[in-house]
């Protein structure tokens, strides 16, 4: 759309698009708009995160800050209208959780800033024109999603040395999806797998889906980094020792019950988005704000589901894990 509500952000003066206010100014109350892919109990846990991250800046929910939700429940078509609403409710700042919640909000305001708390690869998707210089009404934090799904079927790998077949549990609504396919198949024939496509819109689509990684004698399966899987991840984790499937993907599945877990740390990321919102709150044009990328991952064993498996893990893999389940 054409940014409905530019410019009328009650009584805000506007540098360049972005909300200028004093810290302490009298009365000043920060309008927060979240936007999330899945549902708001899904992402409950990051979102309490973002909220510490707030609390430790100055920021009160009720007192001095109001959060406006718009949650998409797992369905794509709904953000685009979700993010409009947002636009229209006069907030300061739109903040974004998915690749599919930060493309749609780029599209409904080019003057609004958007703080994208975690997508995957920003400059790919267009969403900002560099890390460095992110120009435009965007900035936040940008992890590469191809590249962690590499490094997970490397380690499911030194496992199986005789793996020869992967499953990748993914949902296909997600437009992220096709660039990570593309890398993960091409990794996947270096290292001599055969990557299976198992694609699911929602989680009654689980049992059938790994009841034919079962059918095809699939040796393991990989879990991607989407909101929707990442909000079921226990159920998952549990369906794939169930097969007798090792499995891999972000540490929250090792953490419920999966093998291995290797990823960004997604409460490290929502604290520290934020501290953007802060920035921007503040004055600081998102143009100005270069996109950084998350530092801290965690790489998760679980021991417990190795030996429901009979699996044996090497040592070197676990003198680098930074989490042995037991």
């Amino acid at each position: 759309m054409a940014d409905a509500a530019a410019g009328v952000h009650c009584g805000n003066r506007r540098r360049g698009g972005v909300a200028v206010r004093g810290a302490g100014a009298a009365g000043w109350v920060a309008r927060i708009g979240f936007l999330g892919t899945p549902s708001a109990s899904e992402y409950a846990k990051v979102l309490a995160e973002f909220k510490a991250g707030l609390r430790e800046l100055g920021y009160v929910e009720g007192a001095n800050m109001i959060i406006d939700y718009r949650w998409g429940e797992r369905n794509y078509a709904r953000l685009a209208g979700l993010a409009t609403e947002l636009v229209l409710s006069n907030v300061d700042v739109i903040v974004t959780g998915g690749t599919p919640a930060s493309l749609a909000a780029k599209q409904a305001t080019t003057t609004i800033p958007i703080v994208m708390a975690d997508v995957g690869d920003a400059v790919a998707y267009g969403l900002v024109a560099s890390l460095a210089r992110p120009g435009g009404n965007i900035t936040g934090q940008s992890f590469f999603a191809p590249e962690l799904g590499v490094k997970r079927i490397a380690l499911l790998k030194e496992i199986l040395p005789l793996m020869t077949s992967v499953a990748y549990l993914f949902n296909p609504d997600n437009p992220s999806t096709a660039s990570n396919l593309q890398t993960l198949e091409a990794a996947a024939r270096l290292l001599r797998v055969e990557l299976q496509q198992f694609p699911v819109r929602a989680p009654n689509e689980f049992e059938s889906a790994f009841e034919r990684m079962e059918q095809g004698r699939i040796e393991g399966v990989e879990v991607a980094d989407e909101p929707m899987l990442l909000g079921n991840v226990g159920a998952i984790a549990e369906l794939a020792t169930t097969r007798r499937l090792p499995s891999v993907g972000a540490k929250e599945l090792a953490q419920t019950g999966g093998l291995i877990g290797y990823g960004v740390n997604f409460f490290a990321i929502y604290r520290r988005a934020a501290v953007f919102v802060d920035k921007v709150l503040k004055g600081t044009k998102p143009a100005d704000l270069p996109v950084e990328q998350p530092s801290q991952f965690g790489f998760a064993l679980n021991l417990k589901t190795a030996k429901t498996l009979g699996l044996t893990i090497p040592e070197t893999l676990l003198a680098t894990a930074d989490e042995v389940i037991e």
